[in-house]
């Protein structure tokens, strides 16, 4: 049984239906339903089709956030083989918000930073609801230099919606780590691919993010703040995300436009959270794409179309 969004009632509605009838057959109360019930299914898949056909930036951001959208956790089960974790940032402690390791995807050595919300209540509070302190970064980080030593391409996956703001994060330097972190990925010799898999917040996901090509799925945002925090700030009235949410570009269709990404991957009708593998492979496609089309490049080559992309990102939108 999925979960509904609150903008999905009228497919609720009619699959409640469905499951009444079946309920009432099961019991030998109705007869000969089945016409019925294929009549409802086809109703509530073009109901669905029609909904996510014209989705709001707001009810984006609603899909983006689904607690069964598929995580980073799925993806590297789904993709990469032989995943091997590497843990700490050799400084301070381990950051679960961030998942950092080495494995194979489709046949080639990769390294992987991957941003994990969590599942259910307790995963979550181990990985700090993907929102990595700077321990996560500054790991980001020696990941990254050990990928360049090796010539090992770089894949990471964006799901935060944001850098964690506590006191102890802050005192630990947190806007320095993902400076740093930010600096490392636009300087990095090897070919990186980023792809926002859920939301794209602020520095927390910049730092993982400056890659050679940025990839977004179909339902994901990728923002400066969160709508939320934009309302607060411009109105003092976070009720208004919705205006927020419309007026800041946050979906993978404007930033496209804009030039701040460079592909969208396809997510199934109704959203990746209804047909994971489907979306996980997707998002593979994109990627092996993505790196066939940087292979053979040298490192002075790679970080050149890296600076010319960011750059073009300020000459357009400047």
């Amino acid at each position: 049984m999925h979960s509904y969004l609150e903008f999905e009632k009228p497919v609720a509605d009619i699959e409640g239906k469905i499951q009444e009838l079946r309920a009432l057959a099961a019991d030998g109360e109705a007869v000969n339903i089945e016409d019925e019930i294929e009549r409802l299914k086809a109703k509530a898949s073009q109901t669905l089709k029609d909904l996510y056909a014209k989705l709001t930036p707001w009810q984006k951001t609603l899909v983006a956030r689904h607690p069964d959208r598929p995580h980073a956790l799925d993806y590297i089960s789904g993709l990469i083989e032989d995943f091997t974790p590497l843990a700490g940032d050799r400084n301070f402690a381990e950051d679960n918000a961030l998942i950092a390791g080495l494995g194979r995807f489709r046949g080639q050595s990769v390294a992987i930073l991957a941003q994990e919300k969590g599942a259910d209540t307790q995963s979550r509070l181990k990985h700090n609801f993907g929102m990595a302190r700077p321990e996560g970064y500054r790991k980001a980080v020696r990941i990254m230099d050990m990928a360049e030593r090796f010539s090992i391409p770089v894949i990471s996956l964006v799901d935060t919606a944001g850098a964690y703001p506590g006191r102890g994060a802050e005192e630990r330097g947190q806007a320095e780590a993902i400076a740093r972190s930010t600096d490392k990925g636009l300087g990095l010799g090897t070919p990186t691919i980023s792809v926002i898999i859920g939301e794209g917040g602020s520095g927390g996901a910049i730092a993982v993010a400056t890659a050679n090509k940025v990839l977004m799925l179909e339902h994901a945002i990728y923002s400066v703040i969160s709508p939320e925090g934009a309302a607060s700030i411009l109105w003092r009235d976070s009720t208004k995300a919705q205006d927020a949410a419309t007026n800041m570009k946050i979906t993978a269709q404007d930033l496209l436009q804009l030039g701040v990404i460079d592909g969208i991957v396809s997510e199934p009708v109704g959203g990746g959270h209804r047909a994971k593998e489907t979306v996980i492979n997707s998002a593979g496609g994109a990627i092996e794409a993505a790196l066939a089309g940087m292979a053979g490049m040298s490192a002075d080559e790679l970080r050149k179309a890296r600076r010319e992309k960011f750059l073009a990102i300020g000459r357009t939108l400047g």
